[in-house]
């Protein structure tokens, strides 16, 4: 039951979501995350903390880069979160803005995202 109720807690805010559905696409660094929420890095760090906390999101650390991805081998109850929010959200205009934006920011330099948000990588 704690699971659940941890997992819906994570899932009622919306930049969660959408933080979600970015990795849905890809896995990406903090400070691509950063790029696309447009928010600033002690935010995006805190929303990723709650999803890593109850198992929405794995982490790992390469170098100067933390990358955040969908975790390989969910649990039941985290695949079922997972599923139900691709399903509700595959035609959502948001979600398909941000898959858009998610592509660009992928084409971006990472070295020079970095620099810009000194500190939050």
């Amino acid at each position: 039951m704690r699971a659940v109720l941890s997992i819906t807690k994570a899932i009622s805010c919306d930049t969660r979501i959408r933080i979600l559905q970015f990795l849905a696409e890809s896995e990406l660094c903090l400070c691509q995350i950063i790029e696309i929420l447009r928010m600033s890095p002690a935010t995006v760090s805190k929303h990723l903390s709650i999803l890593s906390g109850c198992g929405l999101v794995d982490a790992r650390k390469e170098g100067r880069w933390r990358y955040y991805r969908l975790p390989d081998q969910p649990t039941l109850e985290v695949a079922a979160a997972l599923e139900f929010l691709g399903k509700a959200l595959a035609k959502s205009p948001v979600t398909r803005k941000d898959k858009g934006v998610v592509r660009k920011v992928l084409k971006m330099d990472k070295e020079a995202l970095c620099i810009h948000y000194k500190g939050s990588a």
